[in-house]
């Protein structure tokens, strides 16, 4: 049995921690105070037991879908066999003590977000409710939880109330993701039409998976400028960059020629979905600061080129390394070609 603290770190996936840490960094910004990084400390310390709460959930809940999808791939502790039931349970249990513990150093409706957080992770993985495997019910609740939650404990950590350009501000992260996270079931849809898991790629196939995803991306753009604060010429410009690549990638995406490139194509749009928020981020953090405009436009546009640069790449070559070796090119060899 593996350390249970090695656990813990292994658990908290490292894209998926560094993107829940910008949403957690944009609420504290949004409120015009997010220069306390110790502040920031606490509050990303109630997004890293949440995560590892939610993940211990679905890692119990789905070890026979990851057997087939994510053979040996080393952060399924449960499928490589470093970890047991047990041992899943407990981490999920202490992580979600710590969240809880954490929140007690922030304004008090942190707790209630978490506690919500924790609830709805629960809910979502697990039985009776299982929404994961409750058709479009999933890619709406799962954002609510990896957006929502980090967003809202980086508000509360500066102050206890929400203003309406916040929630605005929310709505549209929130929209955003779930053009994104529906594209995570091109990755387990040989595993989840075995196992009967009805997500909305399953059910309503390639081209409508896309389509929805584009709309999304489209809508939650346009309500992050509406709602962000001090929106710039750059930050309209660089976004209107974004969604232009990412309705380019969906396009191609919608049409099926095999599993490498959907991955490749996947891989880009997420750095491209890291770059609005990250753009969003670095906005907030400069406009507050007072950054004067002609270094505030080299920033945004030199960081939005870097991104865009990256996920061309991404999109040509794809990953550098796949984090499972030949497991994960021999389930792209084995997954079903998706109905269009």
């Amino acid at each position: 049995m593996i350390a249970r603290p090695l656990l813990l770190v292994r658990m908290a996936r490292p894209p998926v921690i560094v993107l829940l840490g910008m949403f957690t960094a944009t609420g504290m910004a949004q409120t015009g105070h997010g220069e306390d990084r110790f502040l920031l400390a606490r509050a990303l310390v109630v997004v890293f037991g949440f995560l590892v709460f939610s993940v211990a959930c679905n890692d119990i809940a789905d070890v026979l879908v990851d057997r087939v999808n994510l053979p040996g791939d080393p952060g399924r502790p449960l499928v490589t066999g470093t970890a047991h039931r047990r041992d899943m349970v407990l981490a999920g249990a202490t992580a979600a003590a710590l969240a809880l513990a954490a929140t007690l150093t922030l304004h008090w409706p942190a707790t209630l977000v978490t506690v919500a957080g924790l609830a709805i992770g629960a809910a979502y993985s697990l039985r009776p409710l299982r929404l994961a495997a409750r058709g479009v019910v999933a890619p709406l609740v799962l954002p609510a939880c990896y957006v929502a939650v980090p967003y809202l404990v980086g508000i509360f950590a500066v102050r206890d109330s929400l203003r309406p350009e916040d929630v605005l501000l929310l709505t549209g992260l929130y929209v955003g993701f779930i053009g994104r996270i529906l594209l995570k079931d091109f990755r387990d849809v040989r595993g989840d039409e075995m196992f009967g898991k009805r997500t909305f790629l399953v059910r309503h196939g390639r081209g409508w998976t896309c389509s929805f995803s584009a709309f999304c991306w489209t809508a939650g753009t346009i309500l992050l400028l509406a709602a962000v604060r001090h929106p710039t010429i750059e930050l309209i410009a660089v976004n209107a960059a974004y969604l232009a690549v990412a309705l380019l990638l969906l396009r191609a995406l919608s049409t099926e020629r095999g599993a490498r490139r959907d991955e490749h194509l996947i891989a880009a749009i997420a750095i491209v979905g890291r770059g609005i928020v990250l753009s969003a981020l670095v906005h907030l953090a400069l406009t507050n600061a007072g950054w004067p405009t002609p270094q505030y436009a080299a920033v945004m546009i030199t960081l939005s080129a870097c991104l865009l640069g990256l996920a061309a790449a991404m999109a040509r070559r794809g990953p550098l390394a796949a984090p499972s070796g030949r497991a994960s090119e021999a389930v792209g060899e084995r997954r079903v070609a998706i109905r269009s």
